[in-house]
């Protein structure tokens, strides 16, 4: 698929023709363009819906089996106690199996965070779980650690079930899992979505699969044509868990639970469990074990401002931040599709590379954007709240509200998507006369503190390589961190 690079902006793809959401600006030698992308490990190019096919290490008793892994680069930036606050735990302490612990550390996870503590050793019970942890602090390891742990690859039935809200969460998801599981000798993960090819799958499904990690509509359609076979799964993990509860999807769920086993195993993880989730958990959860490590909601690491414009004034309060961040990657929020389309061609006609996504894209450009943005190839992604959910990309240290969204919950899920796993990240709110009583119902809601914005903005603030001290302390240090502290 070609990628659409525009010298001359007014040559660029018009919104009324369709566009793979990849629009390039020339570089712009402006302050974020000294912010590299070196803190983006990111795992190889996604994987589509069949699995690859994953050998065994070849271990033998009495290796030293540590010294054969291939590990990425360590990670030396700072984090905050929402992931190091531990009991101290090892993940070896949990009796894995070997080859589990070597995809483990070579995905870089190299001790539990607090919610993987809680949450491996009850998983591998067998028992229920309703876990809260804030967005970023490792829900993902809590559950598919034991997930894989529990996979017998002497059976050749589909064993679990992951369900997520979105396309690009699914694929996310079922990718980690292979890396994960690549030692384990034959753990067969399958990613099905809507918006893919419905005979792809049934084709993959004529094999033998052992997780599926789905879509509620997608997979309720394979179950209901007799090709996935989940009568004999035992674990169902909801990630989202307050997303797919929703008017939007519990009845989807809860029509995919009633073709499983009445003894099946049932995960819930989220940042935020409404009251609905009440009746649904009442229902069908077996005295579950409750983990709630939401103290506060809003990560220690994130810090929060806001600029008070009119919505004439954005775009070029928008270039000032471009000008004066240094921006590693960046994600920009707008309430509605279209509004993502016409910030984006504006970005570039700025000067800056930027890519946008929302779900009336076609499944094929969403992918290859989601892909390209995560691998580094873009610094600056718009989106709507498509992408506010689960989205892990590390080298995202700033996060763009646009527009103002309109309730806490998705701001708290937006503002998620900087500071992932304890480090460090900036949230900007451009802020009409129409939003502040918004905002200051959300600061309540959350209570958190969003300050107006300052005239520079302490880097070690939000640049890794400015980290010098620990940040959950309320003073950075040197004097020029405290000037421009609020």
């Amino acid at each position: 698929m070609a990628t659409a690079r525009t010298a001359n902006p007014a040559s660029m793809l018009g919104l009324n023709k369709p566009s793979n959401g990849q629009l390039r600006g020339q570089t712009k030698p402006a302050g974020q363009q000294s912010g590299l992308l070196s803190t983006a490990q990111p795992p190889s190019a996604l994987q589509n819906r069949t699995s690859i096919p994953q050998s065994s290490g070849g271990i033998k008793f009495g290796d030293d089996w540590k010294r054969c892994l291939e590990l990425p680069p360590k990670d030396n930036r700072v984090k905050t106690s929402d992931v190091t606050s531990t009991k101290g735990n090892e993940f070896e302490d949990y009796c894995l199996k070997r080859e589990l612990l070597m995809g483990i550390f070579e995905m870089g996870w190299e001790k539990p965070s607090p919610i993987q503590e809680e949450s491996i050793p009850i998983a591998l019970s067998g028992r229920d779980i309703l876990a809260r942890a804030k967005n970023g602090t490792g829900k993902s390891g809590a559950y598919l650690i034991p997930l894989l742990e529990r996979i017998d690859l002497k059976k050749d039935h589909i064993q679990a079930l992951v369900m997520v809200p979105t396309r690009e969460l699914a694929l996310q998801m079922s990718q980690i899992s292979i890396q994960i599981s690549k030692h384990l000798g034959g753990v067969k993960v399958m990613a099905t979505t809507g918006g893919t090819n419905l005979r792809d799958d049934i084709l993959r499904l004529d094999e033998i699969v052992h997780v599926v990690i789905a879509t509620p509509g997608r997979i309720l359609d394979l179950i209901k044509k007799g090709v996935a076979k989940v009568d004999k799964a035992q674990m169902i993990v909801m990630d989202e868990a307050d997303k797919l509860l929703s008017q939007d999807f519990v009845i989807l769920i809860e029509d995919i639970i009633s073709f499983m086993p009445k003894n099946r195993q049932i995960l819930l993880y989220s940042a935020t469990f409404p009251i609905s989730v009440q009746k649904f958990m009442s229902k069908h959860l077996k005295k579950p074990y409750e983990i709630n490590l939401m103290e506060e909601l809003t990560l220690k690491g994130i810090t929060q401002y806001y600029a008070y414009v009119t919505e004439r004034q954005k775009v070029h309060c928008l270039n000032t931040l471009f000008s004066k961040l240094q921006i590693n990657q960046s994600i920009i929020f707008c309430n509605s599709t279209q509004r993502v389309e016409l910030l984006a061609k504006k970005i570039t006609q700025l000067g800056y590379s930027c890519f946008y996504i929302h779900a009336k894209m076609m499944q094929e450009y969403r992918n290859r954007v989601f892909h390209d943005f995560r691998n580094g190839l873009c610094r600056n992604l718009v989106c709507t709240d498509l992408f506010t959910r689960g989205i892990d990309i590390q080298a995202v240290n700033v996060v763009i509200n646009f527009d103002f969204p309109k309730n806490a919950e998705t701001y708290l899920h937006r503002i998620g998507r900087s500071g992932r796993f304890g480090h460090l990240g900036l949230a900007i709110n451009l802020i009409t006369s129409d939003d502040r009583y918004n905002l200051k119902t959300i600061e309540d809601q959350l209570v958190t503190d969003i300050k107006p914005i300052p005239s520079s903005i302490d880097k070690s603030l939000y640049v890794a390589e400015f980290h010098s001290v620990n940040p959950d302390d309320d003073e950075h240090g040197d004097e020029e961190g405290a000037k421009h502290k609020e």
